[in-house]
């Protein structure tokens, strides 16, 4: 991913994180820890992993 666009990321997503219920956040987090779970590409992978500390306090995946 292009560094410039690694930064844009992580704040248009917490943007439109803060209009999601509780409950819906918590569904992200669960779809975003299973993505980076799967995910084979290492450079993708590493990115998906700072993620969530990036976006501020999210519910932990359970």
């Amino acid at each position: 991913m292009n560094p410039d666009d690694a930064v844009k990321v992580p704040e248009g997503v917490a943007s439109a994180m803060s209009n999601l219920s509780r409950e819906q956040q918590n569904e992200f987090a669960r779809l975003l820890a299973t993505m980076t779970h799967e995910e084979t590409d290492p450079s993708r992978r590493a990115f998906s992993e700072k993620l969530p500390d990036s976006l501020g306090p999210l519910e932990k995946a359970v």
